[in-house]
């Protein structure tokens, strides 16, 4: 296998090497999974999540190397209160190109009215799906009489999802944001390129439950 450190995508180890979270093992596991293909476009994600005296990190790694998609994502924990025994879970999908159905982004901008063309863009969220899990939102459902106080069930949405990573200027910098968007740009382009043929089976547009279609990319969705 060619190492990520040589000149086939020496920027996919720097930035594992910045991520810090078990850079070696992590390039090590993407080279058993591309098989020898060639790495190209990539994406990597750190988030760090704070419970009580615990902290949790956990790394999610997109590369685009010809006709597919590789997704590995880390995890690690300690298995003593010290933290000298610590185990690291990682997971890898390989995708091919040919079965990703949507590459969806949302963007989010700081004082609209102000904007400019180049302008920073503040959170953007990227989401692939390609193998059709389903997430369902529900919520309460209501009338627009406001004295009435009758069950009206519940109202929401099932949206196709397999993945979605959110990326802020604030948390993570403007480096990963431009880092995102430039990945979401390749990403559309390897999954539908220009001049391609229709694709005989299309997803399965989301299925309004019933009433007011919530955004699958709402404020507190949150990449696991």
């Amino acid at each position: 296998m060619t190492p990520l450190s040589s000149a086939s995508d020496p920027d996919l180890q720097a930035d594992l090497n910045r991520a810090g979270f078990y850079p070696k093992i992590v390039a090590d596991v993407i080279d058993e999974a591309l098989d020898g293909r060639e790495p190209g476009g990539h994406l990597v994600h750190l988030e760090t999540h704070f419970d009580q005296h615990e902290v949790h990190r956990h790394i999610t790694v997109l590369v685009l190397a010809e006709d597919v998609l590789l997704v590995t994502h880390v995890d690690d924990q300690q298995l003593d209160e010290k933290g000298k025994e610590v185990m690291a879970q990682i997971s890898t999908e390989l995708v091919q190109l040919s079965k990703v159905a949507t590459v969806a982004t949302s963007y989010v901008y700081h004082q609209p009215q102000n904007y400019r063309t180049g302008d920073m863009v503040k959170e953007l969220t990227l989401g692939i799906a390609w193998a059709g899990a389903q997430r369902i939102d529900l919520a309460p459902a209501g009338c627009s009489d406001p004295n009435c106080d009758a069950d009206h069930g519940y109202t929401g949405t099932s949206q196709q999802e397999d993945l979605v990573l959110r990326v802020s200027a604030e948390a993570d910098g403007v480096k990963a944001v431009t880092a995102a968007r430039a990945f979401a740009k390749a990403m559309r382009r390897a999954s539908a390129p220009r001049g391609a043929e229709v694709r005989s089976v299309l997803p399965a547009p989301a299925a309004e439950v019933r009433g007011r279609v919530g955004s699958r990319f709402g404020r507190n969705t949150h990449q696991g």
